[in-house]
């Protein structure tokens, strides 16, 4: 199994510029490497295999930078490649932006160029720098590979990428919750009770506005400019921790004391475009909160059914069955015309879920 620990590190200034070449060096191989293969495709036909160190030669300053860094931006281009092939609905290998805020670039540990010791992390070319370990990594775990990161606040990151081996029994199922979708809780559950999300985006809006405001006056290539950029930056990592943080200690609270999780399969990024809701589904992050319980209940050797996304969950009546034709969206309230039942649309919608699952675990 592989497990990841990320720490905050503080590299010197001549390590600071060292990784800021690594991070272009491998924007840039990636893009090259993708534009030969287009062109090449488009004069012969056929896919073209090439590789950074072919690169070096007309480009001497790729030498400065580390080699396993690029030939990771390689394995990323052949993936982004194998993904389009295998669905092409994910789209075509797209060309990296020098204005992505989102830096970073990975390193493999080979015969022990990484090592982690004593407040220090010794790193491929940039040497030990120093790191903030805030929690111990057990002696059986067997380092594989360092992510370098840089956050718009010019904070830098190390996600450091572990092999162990587990044995996780599986747990017998006996407690079941169904979770269903709302973009005002975040969730309600089968048992009656809703996440009550803060809407930590919500809250932060004006100040954001305010901050935002200031940036676009400022006047660009300015010292001034970039200090409102990193105070307009910090707001948005301060949201981005604040939900983080609830999301996780929201999901540890469910796997603590449920067996199986059933829960839907939601396209998020199509729903927030065909309903117009943008700003409401990416400030609960129902997705990341998805991916945080698979993980923590596969640790615990529990499960998280996913029940497809046309399951007319709202729809039906979870206690006779009945399904409605039409159901609007303003309708709050589920009422059943056949067993005269009434009751929240969502806690219908969530113990209809958890019966799906159920069925879905036993067939």
């Amino acid at each position: 199994m592989n497990k990841a620990f990320k720490f905050r590190i503080y590299p010197n200034t001549e390590q600071q510029i060292l990784i800021a070449k690594t991070f272009g060096c491998v924007r840039f191989i990636y893009n090259r490497m993708l534009a030969d293969r287009i062109e090449h495709y488009k004069e012969t036909g056929k896919s073209l295999s090439n590789t950074p160190s072919q690169y070096k030669r007309g480009f001497e300053w790729l030498k400065e930078v580390d080699s396993l860094a690029l030939a990771n931006a390689q394995l990323n281009l052949n993936k982004a490649y194998k993904n389009f092939f295998r669905d092409k609905a994910i789209g075509f290998p797209k060309f990296k932006s020098k204005k992505n805020n989102h830096r970073s670039y990975t390193t493999n540990c080979v015969n022990g160029n990484i090592k982690l010791e004593r407040g220090y992390i010794k790193l491929p070319k940039l040497g030990a720098v120093k790191i903030k370990q805030h929690r111990a990594v057990p002696d059986n775990y067997r380092l594989k590979s360092v992510t370098i990161s840089r956050t718009p606040t010019e904070k830098y990151y190390a996600s450091i990428l572990y092999e162990y081996e587990d044995y996780i029994e599986p747990v017998e199922p006996e407690i079941f919750l169904g979770l269903d979708y709302s973009m005002k809780e975040l969730i309600v559950s089968s048992d009656g009770k809703s996440a009550e999300y803060p809407r930590y985006y919500r809250q932060s809006l004006l100040k954001l506005k305010r901050e935002q405001v200031k940036l676009s006056k400022c006047e660009k290539g300015s010292n001034n400019r970039n200090k409102q950029r990193i105070k307009v930056a910090k707001l948005h990592e301060k949201v981005s921790n604040q939900r983080k943080d609830f999301l996780n200690k929201l999901s540890r609270q469910i796997t603590n004391v449920v067996d199986v999780v059933c829960i839907e399969d939601l396209n998020m990024k199509g729903m927030s475009r065909a309903l117009n809701f943008g700003k409401s589904v990416a400030d609960n992050s129902f997705g990341l909160f998805v991916s945080m319980l698979d993980y923590k209940l596969r640790e615990q050797g529990k499960q998280l059914v996913k029940i497809d996304k046309w399951f007319p969950s709202s729809k039906m009546c979870s206690r006779c069955g009945e399904v409605k034709e039409v159901l609007l969206l303003s309708e709050r309230e589920y009422h059943c015309e056949v067993c005269d039942t009434t009751l929240d649309r969502d806690y219908n919608a969530s113990i209809n879920i958890r019966n799906e699952g159920l069925r879905m675990l036993f067939a």
